[in-house]
C-alpha cells in the first residue's frame, strides 16, 4: 500500500467507522459506550464477550453489528447437550431416507463468515468451549479431513449470569482469548426508558436491523485497514512508560498505593494481566486513537479500553474471587487513580 494513499485511506476508513456506529445506534438505544467498543474491537480484530441481563439488547446489537459489517451471520445457543460437532456439521434423515451430512454453523459459509454469535455459552460443555477458543486463536478448523479457515470471522459470546444451574464457566484462563468483556446494562435515563417499554418501534427487532445500512463496513478489508491504523499509530516513550506501569499495577497493586476496604492487597492478585492481554489492550488504544484524527497515542486512548480489555485477566485468589464481580471493577478504578498519567 503506498505510503502517500494511507493518510486518505485511514481518513476515508475514519469516515465509516463512524458511520458505523451511527448506523448501529439506530436499532439499540441507551448503548453508546457498547457500540463504540465493539467498533474498537472490531478493527482491533479481537473477540468480545458480552455480559447482562437478560432482554437488555445484546441480541439485538450483534445483529446490527453483523448487518453492518456484511459477511454471514451464525448464532448457536449453548446447552447442557450441545456437543463439538454441532458447531461444524449436522446429520440426519433426508427425503429419500438415507442419512446426510450437511455444514455446520461454523462450516456452512465458509470463508464468508464474518460474525458468529455464541449465545449463553457458560450452557455448553467444556468440550465445547475448546474448539470454541481453537476456532477464536485460529480463525480454522480441521473437518472432514481438510483445514477451513475464516479469515473475516468475530466471535461474540454472551454469558448468562442470572442462572447458575447447569452452567460450565469458561476458565479465567481461556477467558484470556476474549479482547474485550463488555457488560451491557438497561439504560439509567428515564426517557429511553420510556421509549424501550413504549415506542413500538422498539418492539419489532427484524425492522430495526433492517433499518441498519447493510455492509456500512466491508468486511473483506478490514483486516488490511486494521494493519495500516496498528502500523501508523505511534506511541511516545513516556505512553509507552505509562502503559507499563498500569500493567505492573495489575499484578502488585500495592506497590502503587491501591487499597481496598477489607480486603488483604498483597493476598489479592493470584496472575496479572497477561504479556498477550496488554498487547491486545494496546491494539484497541491504538484504533482510539485512530477514530478521534491523531496519529499519536494519548493516556485517554488507553484509559478508555483498560477496564474492558485487562479486567478479566487479572486473576484472584480464591479467598477473593468469589467476590469477583464485587472488587474487579473497584480494582481498576483505583489502579487508573493511582497511576500517575502523564
Amino acid at each position: 500500500m503506498p505510503h502517500y494513499d494511507k493518510d486518505t485511506l485511514l481518513a476515508d476508513w475514519r469516515r465509516r467507522a463512524l458511520n458505523f456506529e451511527q448506523e448501529i445506534g439506530k436499532a439499540v438505544i441507551g448503548l453508546d459506550r457498547a457500540i463504540h467498543q465493539i467498533t474498537l474491537a472490531v478493527f482491533s480484530r479481537g473477540h468480545v464477550m458480552l455480559e447482562g441481563d437478560v432482554g437488555v439488547g445484546k441480541t439485538t446489537l450483534l445483529r446490527a453489528v453483523a448487518r453492518g459489517l456484511g459477511g454471514a451471520y451464525e448464532r448457536i445457543e449453548g446447552t447442557i447437550d450441545l456437543m463439538p460437532n454441532d458447531l461444524i456439521y449436522h446429520t440426519y434423515i433426508n427425503e429419500l431416507g438415507k442419512p446426510q451430512v450437511d455444514p455446520g454453523p461454523i462450516l456452512k459459509h465458509g470463508e464468508q463468515l464474518s460474525v458468529f454469535f455464541f449465545n449463553e455459552v457458560n450452557r455448553a460443555r467444556p468440550q465445547v468451549h475448546s474448539l470454541l477458543l481453537r476456532v477464536m486463536a485460529e480463525r480454522s478448523i480441521t473437518a472432514f479431513n481438510r483445514e477451513y479457515f475464516f479469515p473475516h470471522l468475530q466471535v461474540f459470546a454472551d454469558r448468562n449470569r442470572v442462572e447458575k444451574e447447569e452452567t460450565f464457566e469458561i476458565p479465567s484462563a481461556a477467558r484470556d482469548r476474549f479482547l474485550m468483556e463488555l457488560h451491557i446494562e438497561t439504560p439509567q435515563d428515564l426517557g429511553l426508558q420510556r421509549d424501550l417499554m413504549f415506542d413500538p418501534r422498539f418492539h419489532d427487532t427484524d425492522r430495526l436491523i433492517d433499518d441498519v445500512q447493510p455492509g456500512a463496513l466491508p468486511y473483506r478489508d478490514i483486516a488490511d485497514i486494521a494493519r495500516v491504523i496498528q502500523g501508523e499509530i505511534k506511541a511516545s516513550d513516556t505512553l509507552q512508560q505509562y502503559a507499563l506501569h498500569l500493567w505492573q499495577a495489575t499484578r502488585k497493586p500495592q506497590d502503587y498505593g491501591v487499597k481496598i476496604d477489607g480486603v488483604d492487597m498483597q493476598r489479592l492478585i493470584l496472575a496479572g494481566a497477561s504479556p498477550r492481554g496488554m498487547s491486545m489492550m494496546m491494539r484497541a488504544a491504538r484504533v482510539s486513537a485512530w477514530l478521534n484524527d491523531r496519529t499519536s497515542l494519548i493516556p485517554e486512548d488507553v484509559r478508555l479500553v483498560f477496564m474492558d480489555t485487562t479486567a478479566h485477566r487479572v486473576f484472584f485468589n480464591p479467598v477473593y474471587e468469589l467476590r469477583r464481580s464485587e472488587l474487579v471493577g473497584e480494582l481498576m478504578s483505583r489502579i487508573l487513580q493511582r497511576v500517575a498519567a502523564p
